[in-house]
C-alpha cells in the first residue's frame, strides 16, 4: 500500500519515496541508483529537489555517492560513512561546534522548562518519544529522525526565554542535520540507550525538576555527540590536574 504524504514538501516526499524503494527492495543493497536526471523523471520532481533528497538520504547511511561511480544504496560492497564524515556543514560550523553549542543551549532550556511545562506539552512529548522508538525499530529512519527533532522541539517551546527560542529556531537546519549524522553509525545498544535517555529527560521534566532535566539533557547530547564524531571535552578534562 503506498504512503499517504499528504501536503509535505516536495523534497521531503521525494525523500521517503526513495526511502521506501529501498527498504521495499526495489533498490536492494549496493544496487547502483538510476542517474539523477532518469530519476527526477520517473519522480515527476526537479532535479534541485532531488539532489537535496539524496543529500538527506546520504547523511543517514541510507545511500553513497562514490566519485566518478555514481550513487549507491548502502551495503556491504558500499558502507555508509565513518561518524564525522557525512558533515555537510563544515564551510560555517564543525560537528563539534554544533554538539557544543546543543549542550549549553539545550540543557538550558530543558532547566528553565521544568518548572512551567504544561500537561499538554508533557503528552505531546510522550508521543514524540513512542514515534521516536516505534519509527527506529520499524526501520523508518526519516521519522525516526523527525520524532527526535519534535522532541527537542517542543521542550524547546516549552522554555519560558523567548530569546533562546529565537536562537533556537534560527539554527533549526544545523541542529536537523545533527540529528541525522549520527545514525549510519549507532549501534541497537546506544539506540535502545538513546530511548532510555528520552525517557529519562521525560521523566525528569514531569517532576518538574530543572536541575536533573538539565543533567539528562546534557547526558543525552554528550553520548549523541560521541557517535556523530564531536569531540567534546568534559569539564573534569578542561580544567586539567
Amino acid at each position: 500500500m503506498e504512503e499517504d504524504f499528504g501536503k509535505l514538501p516536495v523534497t521531503e516526499v521525494v525523500t521517503r519515496r526513495i526511502q521506501e524503494m529501498i527498504r521495499s527492495g526495489e533498490f536492494p543493497p549496493d544496487a547502483k541508483l538510476p542517474s539523477q536526471r532518469i530519476l527526477s523523471e520517473r519522480l515527476g520532481v526537479s532535479r534541485a529537489s532531488l539532489r537535496e533528497a539524496l543529500l538527506t538520504l546520504e547523511t543517514l547511511g541510507l545511500i553513497r555517492t562514490l566519485p566518478a561511480r555514481g550513487t549507491f544504496v548502502t551495503g556491504e560492497r558500499t558502507r555508509a560513512p565513518k561518524a564525522g564524515q557525512n558533515w555537510r556543514h563544515d564551510a560555517r560550523y564543525s560537528i563539534t561546534e554544533v554538539f557544543q553549542t546543543r549542550l549549553v543551549i539545550e540543557s538550558e532550556m530543558c532547566r528553565l522548562a521544568a518548572p512551567v511545562i504544561t500537561d499538554v506539552q508533557l503528552t505531546a512529548l510522550e508521543a514524540a518519544a513512542r514515534t521516536f522508538e516505534q519509527a527506529w525499530r520499524k526501520g523508518d529512519l526519516l521519522a525516526h529522525v523527525e520524532a527526535d527533532l519534535d522532541f527537542h522541539s517542543q521542550i524547546a517551546d516549552a522554555c519560558p526565554n523567548g530569546m533562546l527560542r529565537m536562537f533556537y529556531r534560527s539554527i533549526h537546519d544545523v541542529l536537523t542535520e545533527s540529528q541525522r549524522v549520527p545514525i549510519p553509525n549507532t549501534e541497537v545498544s546506544r539506540m535502545e540507550a538513546s530511548i532510555s535517555e528520552h525517557h529519562a529527560i521525560l521523566a525528569a521534566l514531569r517532576a518538574r525538576n530543572g536541575a536533573m532535566a538539565a543533567l539528562t539533557m546534557r547526558t543525552h547530547i554528550s553520548n549523541t555527540a560521541s557517535i556523530a564524531g564531536a569531540l567534546l571535552v568534559e569539564d573534569s578534562e578542561a580544567d586539567g590536574p
